[in-house]
């Protein structure tokens, strides 16, 4: 019996040791401020100083872009005047999105699709628009190798019952298609309009 008293002593000793041990980390850990990461700074991708590059490029060269339009599947094509190019893809240039624009409004999602081998950048609204926001939805092409932007497609809403979609591929042309929406739920091609400047 004598015996065993000392021993249950050690024993409680050493846990109550080690349980201060255990309120002294708690404590600190209570004290010591919680590191939280930062959040991620959206950034979204200059789309439109893309665009504006693009133009200044075909400008530089002098290059006289054709224009394909086609209504009710008949296609009527036109050589542009360089001046009136910008006028022509005006739809492009507005609303402007660049690297801090739009943010409040909608969201970037980046991942690399392995179908079509590209890295894509998509943007879509966080939550309702104002009624003055024709864009709806856009997306960017990365050619992961060269870093160059293969294409832009956004869609914009021009009426109630119609969508514009536009294209705009890397260095060789652009296309906007005016759709109409039917209370059925069909939809037919009002109009599309392509203008190219790659021979």
């Amino acid at each position: 019996m004598n015996k065993l008293i000392p021993l249950l002593l050690v024993v409680a000793l050493l846990q109550s040791c080690n349980q201060g041990a255990k309120n002294n980390a708690s404590t600190e850990q209570a004290i010591a401020p919680q590191e939280k990461p930062a959040p991620e700074k959206q950034s979204f991708f200059p789309v439109t100083s893309y665009f504006k590059g693009q133009l200044y490029d075909i400008l530089h060269k002098g290059i006289n872009p054709l224009k394909y339009r086609t209504i009710n599947d008949h296609t009527d094509s036109a050589w542009l005047k360089i001046e009136s190019l910008t006028k022509e893809v005006d739809e492009f240039l507005h609303p402007e999105i660049d690297s801090v624009n739009l943010i409040n409004l909608f969201t970037e999602k980046k991942f690399m699709d392995q179908s079509i081998d590209a890295l894509t950048f998509t943007y879509d609204p966080i939550g309702e628009l104002p009624d003055s926001m024709t864009l709806r939805h856009w997306d960017v092409y990365v050619d992961p190798k060269s870093g160059n932007v293969r294409r832009v497609y956004m869609v914009k809403q021009v009426s109630e019952n119609k969508t514009m979609q536009l294209t705009w591929q890397g260095d060789k042309w652009c296309k906007t298609v005016i759709i109409v929406n039917n209370p059925d739920g069909s939809s037919v091609v009002e109009k599309e309009e392509k203008i190219s400047w790659d021979f």
